[in-house]
């Protein structure tokens, strides 16, 4: 057998990359880690990290309003948005040093650099270095993605990471694509005070969630002054000295919408260029790369996962491709690819949307014979007590065996609620299970019990 530096080389340090790489060692695989820019990927650094950093920092400067309902004058004139970028920052910086700890701490070594495959068991770092491991992985992650005529400049066009590095609130801010991240920022500038435009190109926002679940939050935000449009298309943007403008089309014709600033919000796309995938044969399809059941290339001994592959782009996913890849090379039997339907997905505006399993039309398309049981927030007395009585719990199950189908949860903490239904699907349960299972009161969650109530034909508070 030949001699390798390391039994894992992983290339990328991300939420997959590190994560995988940790793994490894628990499984008595030596390991490197190659990092061409900071430990911690894009979801600790301009991703995931700081921006729930800022949501958390508009939702305290929103709670205002709840002093000042107890009668406490309060000055918000020196409001400086530069301290809560500057927060968010500090938080991304402490998760990343956590990160280089770990490592550390499990013996994975380190190796800063761009990282370039030239051979299947042969990484070249910098055009100089050269390290050799059993086994590559490559872990890669996403960008934000670039559409024609309306680059990136991080000024007036910004890009996610660009608006993530704002110092300095625009007073008006059009985002182009209303999906999740979207969203989220218009929930964090609003709640700041920016005038803010989304614009959508699909006849809803957010599209792949539950059209239920979706309208309680556009309601919501729309009420904060936001304004939609969606079944509306950017035609062209140009730019001035004060602002941008952005010419669209829609049901009601064309118009031009002005702003400050245009943020572009319209997917994220697999950063595998530049690696040398042709020359060792590693297969790719518009810059995705193609793997097997275990996250393993077409070459032997190459795996890939996270954003680089096709499957959902999301931070917790690419740990667990990691971890089911490095059980392969192990030699362990894990479980076969990730599960679409178990997947938890999370979008953290206020009201929050979180998910497992597919929608009612997908559910529908399927084939599938379901039913569906729906419990409104309010029913549960502690979304009043807190002032978020707004949302749902709905529970998609099977029409004959009463098993989960999948669930969607809007309202608040609902990406902390929904893994108690995630773990009755994954566990086999059935709604009775929950439904008979005594919830504290008051508590959020006992809107999931009563939404098994519901499915089992008993609900209390209804």
């Amino acid at each position: 057998m030949a001699d390798y530096d390391y039994d894992l080389v992983v290339i990328g340090s991300g939420p997959g990359g590190y994560v995988a790489a940790i793994r490894a060692n628990q499984l008595g695989l030596k390991a490197a880690v190659i990092e061409k820019e900071r430990p911690g990927g894009v979801c600790l650094n301009v991703g995931c990290i700081p921006s729930k950093a800022l949501i958390h920092q508009a939702e305290v400067f929103a709670s205002r309003k709840e002093l000042e309902a107890m009668g406490i004058s309060l000055d918000a004139s020196g409001f400086d948005y530069g301290k809560v970028f500057k927060q968010s920052r500090r938080v991304s910086d402490r998760i990343v040093k956590g990160v280089e700890g770990l490592l550390k701490k499990n013996k994975v070594d380190y190796v800063e650099g761009a990282a370039t495959i030239t051979g299947p068991h042969e990484v070249t770092v910098d055009g100089k270095k050269k390290i050799t491991g059993k086994n590559l992985l490559i872990a890669t992650g996403s960008r934000p993605r670039e559409i024609p005529g309306f680059e990136f400049d991080e000024k007036q066009v910004l890009s996610s990471t660009g608006a993530l590095y704002l110092e300095k609130l625009p007073k008006s801010l059009i985002i182009l694509g209303g999906g999740y991240i979207g969203m989220e920022f218009a929930h964090i500038m609003s709640t700041f005070g920016v005038d803010v435009t989304v614009v959508e190109m699909l006849d809803r926002i957010i599209p792949n969630a539950d059209p239920e679940a979706v309208s309680v939050l556009e309601k919501d935000i729309r009420r904060r002054g936001v304004e939609i449009m969606t079944s509306t298309k950017a035609e062209k943007l140009s730019k001035a000295k004060g602002g941008v403008k952005l010419e669209v089309s829609g049901s009601d014709g064309k118009k031009t919408i002005e702003a400050e600033m245009l943020l572009v919000s319209v997917g994220r796309a697999p950063t595998s260029e530049d690696l040398g995938l042709e020359k060792v044969g590693v297969k790719a399809e518009k810059g995705y790369i193609t793997v097997g059941d275990y996250y393993q290339t077409d070459v032997p001994g190459i795996y890939a996962i996270g954003d680089v592959v096709p499957t959902l782009q999301l931070a917790h996913v690419a740990s667990k491709e990691g971890e089911i890849a490095v059980e392969h090379m192990a030699g362990h039997a894990p479980e076969k690819k990730v599960d679409p339907d178990l997947i938890p997905a999370a979008i953290y505006t206020e009201p929050q949307i979180a998910s497992f399993g597919p929608t009612e039309a997908q559910a529908a398309e399927r084939g599938l014979k379901f039913e569906k049981a729906v419990f409104p927030y309010r029913g549960a007395g502690k979304s009043v007590a807190i002032g978020h009585p707004d949302g749902l719990v709905k529970i998609l199950y099977e029409k004959e065996t009463h098993e989960f189908l999948a669930a969607h949860v809007v309202g608040n903490s609902a990406t902390e609620l929904i893994h108690e239904l995630l773990l009755g699907k994954r566990s086999e349960l059935l709604p009775e299970d929950i439904a008979t299972m005594i919830h504290a009161h008051p508590t959020l969650s006992e809107a999931v019990m009563e939404a098994a109530r519901v499915a089992e034909g008993w609900a209390i508070h209804i």
